[in-house]
């Protein structure tokens, strides 16, 4: 009986092997969102020394190994307001990154920094809807796509921009984003033609425009980044992925290919946690190095939180936060204004700040766009029209994480997703008052929105500016200026029914 078990359990072990010498697997390790090399969460999650760890790691296992990235890493951070993203693609370029696709926010940066940036990287970007109206081509001269050989089996990979960048960033005027479904009708059968045995895109749209991605070409996977948020999806049969931001996981993605015919024959995946349980590889030291003076003067502390400070972008992009409370207030007190207002996309920390020290690098990493705060008048109508834009996404089946979402002091009212855009908001009080739409009121905001009509806020054209941006404070000023100028340069704030959400 033993014999025969051994005999069954040896040929099973011999067919297993021999299936798996049957086949070619290509792994792609992919990220999104990572807007700084150091770890987050003080230290407990992500940092790009332990990506290269499992990097490493992965080829021990398989050589046939790619790494993306799904956009927006040279903005915002703090480190970028000095560096212009260069740390970024030092970090990259130190641990192996094979691709990325264009982030809304890498057009924060000015457009020849920009080229500098991709000139500097060892890595391709990819951005096949992205193009300069000055010469019709793809901006910065990109490839509409590549056709990555590897392990003998072709794999063709295609990166696409949200439409909404112009909204979300400070893309030039000559820049334009083209529609991502129509690219890829054309794109995906010339990859296919080229002989890709999969194809997979490397986005940065929002998820339901990855599923409209998934119904326009023959895609095998999806990548894609923008969300902050980990998810997971599917729609005509190709599984979507995007991870967290700051690389706090890393998804994995085996794609197992026939070895005679080439053939896709199945996907594995799993989403690995980056924690301090994994080392950080040493040859990532040398970026550390170059930039840990700048670093080591943002540990420096401005003052104390009492309570837990509510930076999260699901939060600032939904809901009324305490840390929304006091930076409104924090605005509006700055330049004297009857109402703050920030839109919640600005807030970018992503983090939950526990009762203690808060540091230079708490404080820009919440405000990292160095805005100008000034102030402006407008009617109690265009106020109206301002609290409805800032809530017009957050119905069933929208967007639900819009960064237009309102922040706000000096004003309170009420709104009901499940009505119609437009007709949501109700219950509008500034200072304690009803809103009277033919009076005149003051509002403390972020230029971006003002001037640039930032997250599609062009109801603020009608506004008139009081104080210049040259002359204005600005966004994380202001800020550091409010907890120092607080009683022991401690803060306590409260979320108080500023915005209520029914329904």
């Amino acid at each position: 009986m033993r014999q025969i078990f051994t005999t069954l359990f040896l040929l099973f072990v011999f067919l297993a092997v021999s299936v798996y010498a049957q086949e070619t697997r290509v792994t792609f390790l992919h990220v999104n969102d990572v807007y700084q090399f150091m770890p987050v969460e003080g230290g407990k999650r992500g940092g790009l020394g332990r990506l290269l760890t499992i990097k490493k790691e992965t080829e021990k296992e398989n050589p046939n190994v790619i790494f993306t990235l799904g956009g927006d890493t040279l903005s915002p951070s703090v480190e970028t307001r000095t560096y212009r993203g260069a740390q970024m693609i030092d970090a990259w370029n130190a641990i192996g990154l094979d691709y990325s696709v264009l982030g809304n926010h890498e057009f924060d940066i000015k457009t020849e920094e920009l080229v500098a940036r991709i000139k500097e990287s060892k890595f391709k970007w990819l951005g096949a809807n992205v193009f300069d109206t000055r010469t019709g081509k793809i901006f910065a001269d990109l490839p509409p796509y590549v056709i990555r050989e590897i392990g003998g089996v072709k794999i063709g990979i295609v990166g696409f921009l949200l439409p909404e960048t112009k909204e979300t960033s400070s893309m030039e005027s000559f820049l334009t984003v083209k529609d991502y479904c129509a690219a890829a009708k054309e794109l995906v059968p010339k990859m296919r033609a080229e002989g890709a045995a999969a194809v997979v895109g490397l986005t940065h749209l929002f998820m339901e425009q990855d599923k409209k991605l998934a119904a326009c070409a023959d895609f095998d996977l999806i990548l894609g980044g923008h969300e902050h948020t980990l998810l997971q999806s599917s729609a005509h049969g190709t599984p979507i992925f995007k991870m967290t931001a700051d690389a706090r996981e890393v998804g994995r993605f085996h794609l197992n290919f026939d070895r005679k015919t080439k053939k896709l024959t199945s996907i594995d995946w799993e989403i690995i946690p980056v924690t301090d349980e994994i080392k950080e590889d040493p040859e990532f030291s040398p970026v550390f190095e170059k930039y840990k003076d700048l670093l080591l003067k943002l540990a420096e502390p401005v003052g104390r939180t009492a309570v837990e400070l509510d930076a999260l972008s699901l939060s600032s992009r939904t809901k009324e936060t305490n840390v929304g409370n006091f930076i409104a207030d924090a605005y509006r007190e700055a330049v004297g204004a009857d109402i703050g207002f920030v839109n919640g996309g600005s807030i970018r920390a992503d983090l939950l700040y526990n009762p203690g020290i808060l540091t230079k690098r708490d404080v820009l990493s919440i405000l990292p766009f160095n805005n100008p705060i000034i102030k402006v008048e407008l009617t109690g109508k265009t106020l109206r029209e301002i609290l409805e834009h800032g809530v017009a996404r957050s119905g069933p089946g929208e967007d639900n994480e819009p960064g237009r979402f309102p922040q706000v002091s000096g004003i309170r009212f009420s709104f009901d997703p499940s009505r119609p855009a437009g007709s949501r908001v109700s219950e509008i009080f500034v200072g304690g008052k009803r809103l009277v739409e033919e009076a005149r009121y003051t509002v403390a905001t972020s230029d971006f929105l003002v001037t640039r009509a930032g997250d599609g806020y062009v109801m603020f054209k009608d506004a008139k500016i009081l104080t210049p941006a040259e002359s204005a404070p600005k966004d994380s000023e202001v800020f550091e200026a409010a907890i120092k100028n607080a009683p022991d340069q401690t803060i306590a704030p409260r979320v108080e029914g500023r915005i209520n959400r029914i329904n």
